[in-house]
């Protein structure tokens, strides 16, 4: 693994920014994403995210915090111990010079005997499981993390409309018996190419049902204007 979704991060952030990533899936062609959006404000975030914001309370784990910008904000702007945590070491490297107090390269499905009161997935936050079978055990090492009273804050999307449909309004769907929200999903930056790997795009529906089968409550908080969703995860 490059890391060049990290590299681009820290680019960014020292000053040595010259363009944006860009971005292709197994069902999209490729496409740029802004760096300068990953460092966004909370009036910058959608609708979604900033209603995270406001839910966050207590400690607080930020799974995947990538640039940081929802950590950064909580830090300022809610009275709680934030851990900031991310596989990449530039992202986390620029996260510790944006200010961010407890920013640690670290998979959280390697922590051990830690409990949160609120655990943050976003920016599609179910792509990091990968794949639909490794659900279960996603949700359950989410569900150790959990203080009692705690919550996970996760969104996703629902990416059926990204599929045609038939005459009668049916979708087209290859399929392998294989979820339709698995993807592979790559980038490339300043001509390098990371090798593809998995995510996960799940329908709302889909989640809920993992989540009572791995003994979570699930709460639809809030849908976006694009397929997308924020949900809340409890005991």
């Amino acid at each position: 693994m490059k890391d060049l979704f990290g590299k681009a991060i820290l680019d960014y952030q020292t000053n040595n920014f010259t363009e944006d990533l860009i971005t292709s899936t197994s069902i999209s062609d490729e496409d740029e994403m802004s760096i300068e959006y990953l460092f966004r404000k909370y009036e910058d975030m959608p609708l979604l995210e900033q209603k995270a914001m406001q839910l966050a309370t207590g400690k607080i784990l930020d799974i995947g915090c990538g640039a940081g910008s929802h950590s950064l904000y909580l830090q300022e702007n809610n009275n709680a111990q934030i851990i900031s945590i991310d596989i990449s070491s530039n992202a986390i490297e620029a996260c510790q010079l944006r200010g961010i107090k407890n920013a640690k390269v670290q998979d959280f499905m390697l922590i051990e005997n830690e409990k949160y009161d609120t655990i943050l997935l976003l920016m599609n936050g179910t792509g990091v499981c990968g794949k639909l079978e490794k659900l279960p055990a996603f949700l359950l090492k989410l569900k150790s993390l959990l203080q009692t009273g705690g919550k996970i804050l996760i969104d996703s999307s629902d990416i059926i409309y990204m599929f045609d449909e038939d005459e009668d309004g049916g979708k087209w769907i290859s399929s392998d018996n294989e979820y339709y929200g698995e993807l592979t999903f790559q980038i490339s930056y300043k001509g390098v190419k990371e090798v593809p790997l998995d995510w996960l795009y799940l329908d709302y529906n889909t989640l809920q049902n993992a989540a009572f089968a791995n003994g979570l409550k699930c709460e639809l908080i809030m849908e976006g204007e694009h397929y997308d969703y924020l949900a809340k995860l409890s005991l």
